[in-house]
Formats: C-alpha cells, sequence, structure tokens
C-alpha cells in the first residue's frame, strides 16, 4: 500500500461524503461538495504522477484507480440524475461504457494481463471532472438565485452550460469505451 494507491483509497473514501454534501441542504453546501469533489480529483492527477515519477506503478494501483475514478464520477451523475439537471440517458451510456470496459479488463485479467487506463480514457475523465466541477458551480449559482435579485435567466443559463458540457463528456466516455473494446478485442475472441 504505497502512497499513490493509499491517494486512490482516498479518493474512495471522499466520494460518499462528496455525496452526501450535494444531498444535503445546507447553506453553500454545492461549495463545500465541490470541495471535496477537487480535493477527490486531485488525488486521481498525483496518485499517477507520483507513481510514475517514482516507479510505484502496481497491479493494485492500476485495478483501484479507475474503479475509484468510476466511482466519484458516477456519484456525481446519480445526483445529478436525482436533482432532475441530467438525462437519464447520459447516465445510461455512461454506466454502459463502465460496465463494457471493466468487464474487458477483468477477462484480460483473468488471462493475466492488467489494462491500464488508456489515453482516451483519461481524457475521459478530465471531460467528466470538468464537466461536473460546471455542473457544481450553476447549482450553487443557481441556489444563489433566491436571494439575489438578478432575473431567473441569469441562473438556469449556467445549468444549460453544465449540461451540454456532461453531454460533451457522455460522448467522449462512449467514444473511449468503443476504443477499449476495439483494442483489447481479442479478449472476446479468444479461447483459453
Amino acid at each position: 500500500m504505497n502512497v499513490p494507491n493509499r491517494l486512490t483509497v482516498l479518493r474512495i473514501v471522499l466520494t460518499p461524503i462528496f455525496m452526501a454534501l450535494l444531498f444535503w441542504p445546507f447553506p453553500f453546501h454545492y461549495a463545500a461538495a465541490l470541495l471535496v469533489f477537487i480535493a477527490a480529483a486531485l488525488t486521481d492527477y498525483f496518485d499517477g504522477k507520483i507513481a510514475r515519477s517514482r516507479d510505484l506503478i502496481t497491479d493494485l494501483g492500476k485495478f483501484l484507480d479507475p474503479i475509484a475514478d468510476k466511482m466519484l464520477t458516477t456519484a456525481a451523475l446519480l445526483t445529478f440524475l436525482s436533482l432532475g439537471v441530467l438525462d437519464v440517458w447520459a447516465v445510461m451510456l455512461v454506466l454502459t461504457r463502465e460496465f463494457a470496459v471493466t468487464s474487458v479488463r477483468l477477462m484480460a485479467a483473468g488471462r493475466g494481463k492488467v489494462v491500464a487506463a488508456s489515453f482516451a480514457g483519461k481524457m475521459k475523465t478530465v471531460a467528466q471532472y470538468v464537466a461536473i466541477i460546471a455542473m457544481i458551480v450553476a447549482l450553487q449559482w443557481q441556489e444563489c438565485g433566491t436571494w439575489l435579485p438578478l432575473p431567473s435567466l441569469c441562473f438556469s443559463i449556467p445549468v444549460l452550460i453544465a449540461q451540454i458540457l456532461l453531454w460533451i463528456a457522455v460522448v467522449l466516455t462512449v467514444i473511449s469505451g468503443v476504443q477499449y473494446c476495439w483494442t483489447l478485442r481479442e479478449y472476446f475472441t479468444q479461447d483459453k
């Protein structure tokens, strides 16, 4: 359990705290959730950076890192779905991709190969993080609309922009999933 793997575990631990803060209605709870999300996202950046720079890449890290990413982003997407700011189809597409890629990874692991995140997978994660941050900021701003004397359009446009960013992230998620499945297609056809 080296430092990068501990950071990954910390991201897993921060995920339910982040989700609880999104739901728990107290003043500026979205801002608090945003801080926890950013802290969790930074662990994603630093665990990889430290692992590569200090040659601490392990099979456990390759396995846990994508799980921690999926937990964090799925928590956000499910919360947005329950808050009515994200379409169920967006969540379904992301979850389908995640199940497909995880299945391919498990098949590869069954044959002794641990599949690390690809460049497209990392870009997908960055796009999801940016879109999630944008939505949390938009939700916090929208909540400020209860006491700021501004037209309602000032509070709904940021949510719309965040929704567009989320759909861009969904498209990148699907593309990276197709890439994973194509690159690892041998595990669909090979016999043991």
